[in-house]
Formats: C-alpha cells, sequence, structure tokens
C-alpha cells in the first residue's frame, strides 16, 4: 500500500513538473508583442474590406486616421460602434477616417454585423493577424489615433463615450 501511494506521488509530481517546465518555456519561446509607441510612425498594412477594396494606410497620408480593433462578440465594441460612426459622417470630410480593423472573423458575419447596426465607416478583417501582432492588440477594442504625419498620438483600450470619441477626431483633425 504504501510503495503504491509513493509511485502515485511520484506520478502526480512529475506531472507537474513537466507542466510548470511547459508553461516556462511556452513563456519563454512566444512571439514577442510588437507594442506600438506613442510619437512612432504607425506601422503600415493592407487589407481588404467588405467589398473587395484595398485599405493601406498609408494611403491616408495627410488626414487623420481613428484606427480602431474589434470583434462582433466584444460587447463594448458594439456599445461604441454607433458613436464612432455617428462621428465619422460629421468628421470624414474635415480630413478625419475611421478604419475598423475586425479581428480575423468571417466575412459574413461581419456583414451581417454592420447591416444589423447600419454602419458606413470602411471595415477591413484582419485574417491572418498580422496587424493585431504588429499593434500589440489584447484586449478589445482598442483604438490608435494617428496623424496626418501618419504618427500614433494616442492609444485607448475600452469602450469610448461619443464625447471622448469626438475628442479625438477633433485631436486628429488635420
Amino acid at each position: 500500500m504504501k510503495k503504491r501511494r509513493l509511485w502515485i506521488r511520484t506520478i502526480i509530481l512529475s506531472l507537474l513538473v513537466v507542466a510548470v517546465g511547459y508553461s516556462l518555456y511556452a513563456n519563454a519561446t512566444k512571439d514577442k508583442v510588437q507594442k506600438v509607441e506613442i510619437g512612432e510612425k504607425a506601422p503600415d498594412f493592407e487589407l481588404v474590406d467588405l467589398n473587395g477594396e484595398t485599405h493601406r494606410l498609408s494611403d491616408y497620408k495627410g488626414q487623420g486616421v481613428f484606427l480602431n480593433f474589434w470583434g462582433t462578440f466584444c460587447k463594448p465594441c458594439e456599445e461604441e460602434f454607433p458613436y464612432i460612426d455617428h462621428q465619422y459622417a460629421q468628421f470624414k470630410n474635415q480630413g478625419v477616417q475611421v478604419l475598423a480593423v475586425n479581428v480575423g472573423e468571417t466575412d459574413f458575419a461581419v456583414n451581417q454585423f454592420m447591416q444589423r447596426h447600419n454602419l458606413t465607416f470602411p471595415t477591413v478583417i484582419d485574417k491572418t493577424g498580422d496587424v493585431q501582432t504588429a499593434y500589440g492588440i489584447n484586449p478589445l477594442p482598442i483604438t490608435f489615433l494617428i496623424d496626418k504625419e501618419g504618427k500614433v498620438v494616442k492609444s485607448h483600450t475600452g469602450q469610448l463615450t461619443e464625447a471622448m470619441i469626438h475628442k479625438f477626431m477633433k485631436q486628429i483633425q488635420p
């Protein structure tokens, strides 16, 4: 009986050591998330919207860009989108553009979401996750304010109010 108990304890301890070792190894070797720094040039990217049109961040040089990362499953994203759309309507002819980057969901899910909420701003899908990695996205929603020179002037993680969105768009208005 004592040998059996010793044997079970040894197996459990061995499993714990292996689990801890694997966790340490996985943490040490995982891809380093690149965090975008305020004042630095925003990483350029090229993504396609729901209409098949290509959007490059660099194409918006000379304009302010309100860059928002989101998902259909994200309740705070859903709650802030009507405010973003309302402010987009006010600022799009004043040199401020909205670019909403979905975090890799299907075209169908994103299209249904956009139609259900009657949203008009450009939405692209990061199907490979490369843009999320470049910007260090986690958690959602997160918004980057990019000035007319292509530099990141601010980032905000979490839900936005309409007043905050208005203030942010004024901040990047050329």
